[in-house]
């Protein structure tokens, strides 16, 4: 049965040559023909605003790459600056201690200039890091290499501070989630472009054995070896680069709508302080932190999860994560397509009760059995970020902007619980037990859906 639905938005246009003084447009669409489902959920993409939102949908992508090269770095890294699984493992730490370092201070400098300011501010910062690869492999110093990651991620932490909130509020609020997961749908095709890009231009197939090494010593060959091999990361990072400055020029050249709460517009941009009146705010940055240090942790190993158990050649290896990656990617696509039937958070934590299963299988069973189990949590992870980060801000008003800025600082979790993986796969000389860490972490993340994601506020728990 069909029904008409109405729908009211508020979206305020900046001036030209500004984002102060906004004009604030009230818009109310009759739209005839509405389905009940649509009616219910809202229209998924934003009517009018297209091409800001195919723009910014790109940056999922972009920010998948370098995110993911990562995986690659690390066991490059502790080839070509013979170092330990936790020393690599810092390669997360520098990387995400970007984002937690920095999105404050987009957050800030976004409620004074707009989402549009943020997203040029990132691609920058973006550009700058990718480009510090060429001095770094020049100068040929691992602390070189992770300020420029921590400069990488300082501009993708503009980029996530400002994407995900506009993304989730440029449309019906009824289908926040569904749009975001679609949006985010692009991240891991940018995740398998990055893990290629470090498998087919990074590694170099040259694996020398403690006997080979030996030889190469006495031959005073070994540092030329790991010179060349420090210098196969550059060329993917100076193409990220051009990419990434072009975009900025690009974004910079288009109108974009300045999206605000009526509250906001009329001068009140929220205040951290009220944040605590929302326990579900909390819980989903609690439950953030814990997912992305599974994520991260889960893929920045499973090379090495792959090659011990299997006993496989890192290109191989490198395939075996592009594998996973695209499991992460169809994911992505078919929760978008699941939330139409299925309420988010129940969704969320079905999903998370299956990858704490399967990385218990994967920790007991290490092997081809154990590697398949772990290369399906992808799948089954794939919906947890946008879905926890829109679940979080709802109801959160003028205090959105603030709010997203601390779900993105919760990607410390990557910096934090990496190393924490390194330390245990070297306590107990195995990559399987260390995958204890994102085990818990789907745990917390099932109670978090099923206990603690629905909208309310202080009063209203005291009210109930």
């Amino acid at each position: 049965m069909e029904a008409s639905a109405q729908r009211k938005g508020t979206i305020s246009y900046p001036h030209s040559g500004g984002y102060n003084l906004p004009h604030q447009v009230q818009v109310t669409n009759h739209i005839p023909g509405v389905g009940e489902h649509e009616a219910r959920h809202g229209a998924m993409f934003p009517s009018g605003h297209l091409v800001p939102f195919v723009l910014v949908t790109a940056l999922f992508f972009l920010w998948g790459i370098p995110n993911n090269l990562n995986d690659v770095l690390i066991r490059q890294f502790m080839k070509s600056f013979a170092i330990s699984r936790f020393q690599a493992g810092l390669v997360q730490s520098a990387f995400y201690l970007g984002y937690f370092v920095l999105a404050l201070p987009a957050a800030m400098i976004m409620r004074k200039l707009g989402y549009k300011a943020g997203f040029v501010i990132g691609l920058l910062l973006y550009g700058l890091g990718t480009f510090l690869f060429w001095p770094a492999a020049i100068v040929g110093r691992y602390g070189f290499f992770l300020l420029a990651l921590f400069v990488i991620a300082s501009g993708l932490s503009f980029l996530e501070t400002a994407s995900n909130p506009f993304i989730a509020q440029l449309g019906d609020p009824a289908s926040s989630e569904q749009r975001l997961n679609f949006s985010q749908a692009f991240n891991p095709l940018g995740s398998i472009t990055g893990v290629l890009m470090g498998t087919v231009f990074i590694f170099s197939g040259v694996e020398p054995g403690a006997r080979q090494i030996a030889a190469m010593k006495a031959q005073h060959l070994y540092e030329a070896y790991l010179r060349s091999e420090t210098m196969r990361v550059v060329e993917p990072y100076l193409v990220l680069s051009a990419v990434a400055i072009f975009w900025a020029l690009l974004i910079l050249r288009t109108k974009f709508p300045s999206i605000q709460s009526e509250h906001e517009a009329g001068g009140d941009r929220g205040h951290f302080r009220e944040l605590f009146r929302y326990p579900h705010f909390w819980m989903a940055v609690v439950a953030q932190f814990m997912y992305v240090g599974a994520q991260v942790g889960t893929w920045s190993y499973f090379i090495q999860y792959v090659q011990e158990f299997t006993h496989e050649p890192e290109k191989v290896a490198g395939y075996f994560l592009t594998g996973t990656l695209v499991a992460f990617g169809v994911g992505r696509f078919s929760s978008t397509w699941l939330m139409r039937f299925a309420e988010p958070s129940k969704l969320l934590g079905g999903y998370a009760v299956v990858n704490a299963v399967l990385v218990v299988f994967g920790i007991l069973h290490p092997g081809w059995a154990g590697l398949w189990a772990v290369f399906a949590t992808s799948f089954f992870m794939s919906l947890m970020f946008p879905t926890i980060f829109a679940l979080g801000l709802k109801g959160l008003g003028p205090n959105t902007k603030i709010g997203g800025s601390l779900l993105v600082m919760a990607i410390v979790g990557g910096a934090v619980l990496t190393p924490a993986m390194g330390l245990i796969a070297e306590a107990r000389h195995s990559i399987a037990p260390a995958y204890v860490v994102p085990m818990a972490a789907y745990v917390v993340i099932a109670g978090y859906a099923f206990a603690g994601a629905k909208a309310r506020t202080v009063e209203d728990q005291y009210s109930s």
